[in-house]
């Protein structure tokens, strides 16, 4: 049985970076979701970061969804 090093540090390295990648995305959407409504003090400047917190979140879950299904598409195809 011979192991090849490369190929397994290789796999290794980029599973590595896959998984905290993923879990940093993930993260930033709990963080998004998780943000609330300031009191505006200057006129409606907390609604559109509000808005804008939402939007970035449901960007992340999307980003997140679309690497696992492309993982599933990789096992499968």
């Amino acid at each position: 049985m011979n192991i090849d090093w490369a190929a397994l540090g290789t796999v290794f390295g980029v599973s590595l970076v896959t998984t905290v990648a993923l879990v940093g995305l993930f993260t930033l959407g709990i963080v998004g979701l998780s943000k609330q409504p300031e009191p505006a003090a200057g006129g409606g400047q907390a609604g559109s970061s509000l808005l804008l917190a939402r939007a970035g979140a449901y960007v992340c879950f999307g980003l997140c969804a679309a690497a696992v299904a492309y993982g599933i598409y990789l096992i499968v195809a």
